[in-house]
């Protein structure tokens, strides 16, 4: 995994949300002297009012509302907390710093709701900041090392080997996206036309696949060059496992959702991302804006709409 700044230089990129999901911020207003809050295995009192945030979604969606509390609490001067689900979620993949607030002080606690769009928000696109959002998702060291031998294990005893992490979006989406956003998930031919593009670029490219769709990845993807190393024991691995693996990678193919588009962020490289996967009247479009989680200097392949638009009224 690189370190790269690309969350350094505007507090816009360290607040992307990545979401399918509509969040709240909620502010305490403390109606006690004071409250203790466990951070790891210390104890933290909290004198005055703190920001929390809603816990909804898998790993991707947890990781943008980590990000978007860890920076709006910083740019607010509150302290940040985050929920005991968000904590099950986070802490066994990452060394996050922020507090947990556990759910037996919910119901205590009077709270003032703000509600946050899926989406950066032009007024918050220019504050200057330095908030180095990858430093809180740093993995432990089991993850990395588990990591590193896999690659290892796939490099054959090979020098500057280029490893490109492919992940494949399936599951629940191969049947929302086309019956409920207008829209379509990766297929053979996208995959073919970005792992073409590293082939050419790079020599000696290994590309690392992770999916919870292997048996469709192993039907469609060509792995007769000897280049194509389905993750573990070819089948669907664990989401920690999954998404250190493709973090420690050098640059990655994604095609849809927040998993992807956070490892792309942690690995650093280049990126290739399935583009305009939606019609332009699709609903998803209200709660999802490309340039808010696509980073520019990515590239774009845009998706075969035809299996939509031939079933379009």
């Amino acid at each position: 995994m690189k370190h790269s700044n690309i969350f350094r230089s505007k507090l816009y990129l360290g607040v992307v949300l990545v979401s399918v999901t509509l969040l709240t911020i909620a502010y305490y207003l403390m109606p006690f002297p004071s409250l203790t809050v466990t951070k790891g295995t210390n104890s933290v009192i909290a004198s005055k009012g703190f920001w929390t945030i809603n816990s909804i979604g898998r790993l991707g969606n947890q990781m943008g509302e980590y990000a978007t509390l860890y920076a709006l609490a910083k740019l607010n001067g509150k302290q940040g907390y985050i929920p005991q689900s968000m904590a099950n979620y986070l802490s066994p993949i990452f060394r996050i710093n922020l507090p947990t607030l556990h759910e037996s002080m919910w119901k205590r606690l009077h709270w003032k709701n703000y509600h946050l769009n899926d989406w950066m928000e032009d007024r918050y696109r220019h504050i200057p900041g330095d908030y180095e959002i990858l430093r809180e998702f740093t993995f432990h060291d089991y993850l990395i090392d588990e990591a590193n031998t896999f690659l290892r294990s796939i490099s054959k005893g090979q020098d500057k080997v280029t490893y490109v992490a492919v992940h494949v979006r399936r599951g629940d989406y191969v049947h929302t996206m086309p019956n409920i956003w207008k829209g379509v998930v990766a297929d053979k031919g996208y995959l073919e036309k970005a792992m073409s593009y590293f082939r050419k670029k790079y020599s000696n490219v290994v590309f690392v696949v992770t999916s919870e769709g292997m048996d469709w990845c192993k039907d469609n993807i060509d792995a007769s060059k000897g280049d194509v190393h389905f993750s573990g024991d070819g089948q669907s691995g664990s989401p920690a496992r999954d998404f250190s693996l493709l973090a420690h990678c050098n640059h990655t193919i994604m095609t849809i959702g927040t998993f992807g588009i956070w490892a792309a962020y942690l690995a650093g490289g280049e990126t290739i991302y399935l583009s305009n996967y939606t019609l332009p009247d699709s609903p998803f479009l209200k709660l999802f804006k490309y340039e808010a989680a696509f980073l520019p200097e990515w590239i774009g392949i845009p998706a075969d709409l035809s299996p939509v638009l031939l079933t379009k009224p």
